[in-house]
């Protein structure tokens, strides 16, 4: 697509929009990013516009540009059914996402995974294993670097991993990866897509292009995943757990990983703990083989891959108790995975901002891996609600508080868990933020209690 000359509104301030503003000037474009809010949360963003060149409005959506522009790209935080973008519809302009945007400019092969939970794993595990097997690849995407700031780039990888959410597929109409991964679907974002039906009938967009030549990878266990109208000409490959010899497709058990039933890894390759990493990793390997890649630099990534950060990540023992974050951790299922990968009582730190979701499947789980139930910022009072009659609760006020009342109801052999099921915008600006405030805040305890000695001395 040429941009020479095109006037392009970006709306929504973040890496995803100046990443895009970067290459629309690299291509001869105009940018221009509009953003509602204004306040210091934004002045990283702003130093770096005005570093750059690009100039921003905000505190509202005033531009003219709502109604002249050749081109509006929304960010993935942006809903495209926003009241600020019914203008440019009216106008004729066209609206698209920062990842489709993104695509028209790319030239290296794409593999895209999405699904509720372990997208950032899992991509980060797959672009390991490519770079082990010799060749140029891109982590970009949601959490990871913006795929503009990849594409606009004059050499391209020529491999490019994109962790997707569904988000981004809102806008994706002519996305079209060579390898896509849906890992899972549990509820999750439903305050944006209403329904599981709409929130799975997003997800799928990420291979409504696909073609012959092409794969989809998606987990048999998932019924929302089965009933979903697949591609007719790309390629399916299921994979799941091995049930009752059913090896087919690629699967797993607590000691193998499976092709066809003939085993292509051992559980013992990877360090990662739990359950919902055999899941991944199953995924993953899947992908691998689709791409061709040689087998032996495969499992030399797996085997190099330690995990990423914020989801199930040590931080510190102390006096004999293990502290892990999960700040990742956003939804109910995430939670699941998480206590479900300990064999250890759990002190347990959770809460945030709420998702509308209800917390009353957790209740047998909470009973048998939970201690002590240790709540945090606006949704602490529903979980009281739910989980008081089946562990013992007591609030944080402040995350040093939180990890402070955690380590003093533990006790040797038993873990504190950061694994909040909440988003984390009541108190940080993402869960990265919250993530690092809780390991500082174990760091400085350790410190304080001038580890080695007796618990309460």
């Amino acid at each position: 697509m040429d941009l020479t000359g095109k006037h392009i509104l970006l709306v929504g301030l973040g890496r995803s929009s100046v990443a895009a503003a970067q290459l629309i000037m690299e291509k001869g474009g105009m940018p221009f990013i509009s953003e509602r809010n204004d306040g210091q949360s934004l002045e990283n963003w702003l130093e770096i516009c005005r570093t750059r060149g690009i100039p921003v409005e905000t505190a509202g959506h005033t531009s003219p540009l709502f109604q002249t522009a050749d081109l509006v790209v929304i960010n993935p935080g942006v809903p495209y059914s926003a009241p600020c973008l019914d203008i440019p519809k009216e106008k004729g302009i066209p609206v698209v996402g920062e990842l489709e945007f993104a695509s028209w400019f790319n030239h290296s092969t794409v593999i895209a995974v999405t699904g509720t939970n372990g997208k950032t794993t899992a991509t980060s595990l797959l672009y390991t294993m490519i770079r082990t097997c010799g060749y140029s690849v891109a982590l970009a995407g949601n959490t990871h670097t913006a795929w503009s700031e990849v594409t606009a780039k004059e050499e391209q990888p020529e491999y490019t991993v994109l962790e997707v959410s569904s988000y981004q597929m809102e806008t994706a109409d002519t996305f079209h990866p060579k390898v896509a991964v849906i890992l899972n679907l549990t509820p999750d974002h439903l305050g944006r897509h209403g329904t599981m039906e709409c929130y799975g009938a997003t997800k799928a967009r990420i291979f409504q292009r696909m073609q012959s030549g092409d794969t989809v990878i998606l987990n048999k266990d998932y019924a929302a995943l089965r009933a979903l109208p697949l591609p007719f000409q790309a390629e399916t490959v299921w994979f799941g757990k091995a049930r009752d010899g059913d090896k087919t497709g690629w699967s797993y058990d607590t000691a193998h990983f499976y092709q066809d039933g003939e085993i292509a890894a051992d559980a013992k390759d990877s360090p990662l703990p739990g359950l919902h990493n055999k899941e991944n990793i199953t995924a993953v390997l899947a992908a691998a083989h689709a791409l061709g890649l040689d087998w032996g630099g495969v499992l030399q990534g797996l085997r190099q891959f330690a995990g990423v950060e914020h989801r199930i990540e040590y931080v510190a023992s102390i006096n004999g108790i293990a502290f892990f974050n999960d700040s990742k951790a956003t939804n109910i299922d995430s939670l699941r995975v998480a206590l479900e990968s300990f064999v250890q009582p759990v002190v347990l730190i959770a809460g945030g901002e709420g998702k509308g979701s209800s917390y009353e499947p957790l209740r047998s789980l909470i009973r048998d891996h939970v201690s002590t139930l240790i709540t945090i910022g606006e949704e602490a009072p529903a979980l009281e609600a739910c989980f008081q009659k089946d562990v013992f609760i007591c609030r944080g006020t402040t995350m040093k508080d939180a990890v402070y009342k955690a380590y003093t109801a533990a006790s040797p052999g038993s873990v504190v868990l950061l694994s909040p099921a909440c988003a984390s915008f009541d108190w940080y600006s993402n869960y990265e933020e919250r993530g690092g405030d809780f390991k500082n805040c174990v760091h400085a305890l350790k410190e304080d209690l001038h580890t080695g000695e007796e618990k309460g001395k």
